[in-house]
């Protein structure tokens, strides 16, 4: 009897994984979608605002509404996953996407537009990590590592394809094409979704929906993420609108904390955080999506704005270490449990580090080949960083709480990279004005250097025609070019110094979180 029971098992294990390289695709596709419509639509921006007549300020809640309903909907991804059924949130998720990418190209007005934009970000929020909790359970244990590679892969390919894409996009088709783009993958994924993702055989139902917690969290993390989003506009705290933004954001979320922890069915469940290594982990999302963002932020300014690359030069001098990430991802996948997650975490911050330091050594001058050793470094970086330390993050958590596990440290990695934008912004507007005043100092009428160079110049523009006034003038501008550029340099220096430095001083995290060869849902042997 027991000779017979084996073949059994053995068949029913094999058609329980049957099509899992088919939902990883699934999945993969849906993120991809997503997270490519967070940065697509840069790029687009002028074209949206001479052709809906909207002013820069206005036009930002094109991408600030999309972000904020993302990152509200991100915690609670858990819940509506159990309350609606994974499978049907899933692809109501998707329809919404879609169907919210038409309308957004179809918008004749920037209120109609930015409407869109919100319901696309409540449909897009879901994708991320609910992809995430999917793979998790319709993949075997021991090939965790393969279906985060997967999942890695479109996770930092899409960020990084987005200006490139929506760029030859816009200039081709005309903005709502970027749009449109997402509705036939949006169909394949929804009709993949429909045919081969079921719910969750671990999900637990809750029949209560707590609307004071809901209400709460929309109010914090939307007031907190829209402040982040406009305060280096604002000028931060000497804005009355940022202080109360602050204000209601600390409020909010304080009270939502509170409700949640004391209520018997939260909408999201915080006491998950009991587990010290998800609590670790979602910290260390939190300091992983400060530096990432922060970098991917400032090296299209640096090279779009001292080096005057088009958005499409850009894209393609990023894009070499996003394939080198996810070729790393790819690789750690398949050494998944074979050895300490902590050590692959460590090399990664550490090969980062180095990244950065040979980013602080670009110049005004720096071409291609300066920029592909430094991006593929901090590219096998990022790549040995992200499959072990969300797997370790989640290690301790049974499976049914993988949903709710997978949406904080989302949630915490998305705020993370809103703070190191927000950040970085404001530190290269500070950084740039303080060595602009020292460069000034030094180029003056009085210097001999700054004399000679105003004659060469003045010289150079009187041969070409220019009366001698008319030149002077034009060459004081050129000099104050020069030295502003000079000024944004050394800036972008030290922010790549900065965000390095701070990524290597969170090392020391590590050693709270426990050496786990297991993985994620492994601590259902516990509950």
């Amino acid at each position: 009897m027991t000779a017979a029971a084996v073949p059994f098992t053995t068949a029913v294990t094999d058609d329980r994984y049957k099509y899992k390289y088919l939902i990883a695709i699934t999945v993969s596709l849906a993120s991809v979608l997503e997270l490519l419509d967070t940065s697509i639509v840069n790029v687009a921006i002028p074209h949206m605002m001479g052709n809906l007549g909207a002013t820069l300020d206005e036009i930002a809640w094109v991408s600030t509404g999309y972000i904020v309903a993302n990152v509200i909907v991100l915690p609670i991804t858990g819940w509506l996953s159990a309350y609606f059924g994974r499978r049907r949130y899933f692809a109501g998720s998707i329809a919404l996407f879609t169907v919210a990418s038409f309308m957004c190209g179809n918008a004749g007005s920037l209120g109609a537009l930015v409407f869109w934009r919100i319901v696309q970000g409540l449909g897009g929020g879901a994708l991320l990590s609910t992809s995430q909790a999917i793979l998790y359970e319709e993949f075997p244990r021991e090939e965790y590592g393969t279906a985060m590679a997967i999942f890695g892969v479109g996770v930092m390919v899409g960020p990084t394809l987005g200006p490139t894409v929506g760029g030859w996009i816009t200039d081709v088709y005309g903005w709502p094409w970027i749009f449109y783009i997402n509705i036939p993958f949006g169909m394949l994924a929804l009709a993949l979704t429909l045919s081969f993702i079921n719910d969750s055989r671990h999900q637990q139902r809750t029949d209560r929906v707590d609307f004071l917690g809901l209400g709460l969290l929309a109010v914090g993390i939307g007031a907190l993420q829209t402040m982040l989003e406009r305060g280096e506009r604002l000028d931060w705290f000497a804005s009355g609108q940022v202080r109360l933004l602050g204000i209601t954001s600390a409020l909010a979320l304080i009270t939502f904390i509170w409700h949640e922890l004391t209520t018997e069915q939260p909408v999201v469940d915080l006491r998950i955080l009991k587990s010290r290594q998800l609590a670790v982990g979602v910290v260390y999302g939190l300091v992983l999506g400060v530096c990432l963002y922060a970098t991917i932020f400032v090296l299209p300014v640096y090279l779009q704005n001292v080096r005057n690359f088009t958005a499409n030069q850009t894209g393609l001098v990023i894009l070499p270490g996003a394939l080198a990430s996810a070729f790393t991802m790819a690789f750690m996948g398949r050494l998944q449990g074979k050895f300490d997650a902590r050590l692959s975490i460590a090399a990664g911050v550490g090969i980062f580090a180095l990244a950065m330091w040979k980013h602080a050594h670009f110049t005004t001058e720096s071409g291609f080949h300066d920029f592909f050793w430094p991006l593929i470094f901090r590219g096998v970086g990022l790549g040995l960083i992200f499959v072990p330390l969300t797997n370790l993050a989640l290690a301790d958590l049974p499976m049914s709480k993988i949903p709710n596990g997978t949406g904080l440290f989302n949630l915490m990695r998305q705020l993370g990279g809103s703070v190191g934008i927000a950040l970085s912004a404001t530190l290269l507007q500070r950084f740039t004005a303080i060595h602009r005043a020292d460069l000034a100092a030094h180029v003056t009428p009085f210097a001999e250097a700054t004399r000679e160079r105003m004659a060469m110049i003045t010289q150079a523009l009187v041969a070409r025609g220019d009366a001698p006034v008319i030149a002077h003038t034009k060459a004081i501008g050129f000099l104050n070019g020069i030295v502003t550029r000079q000024a944004m340099m050394l800036s972008f220096e030290q922010l790549f110094l900065l965000f390095g430095t701070a990524f290597v001083l969170s090392l020391p995290l590590l050693l709270l979180m426990h050496r786990n060869k297991g993985a994620p849902g492994a601590g259902a042997a516990a509950h």
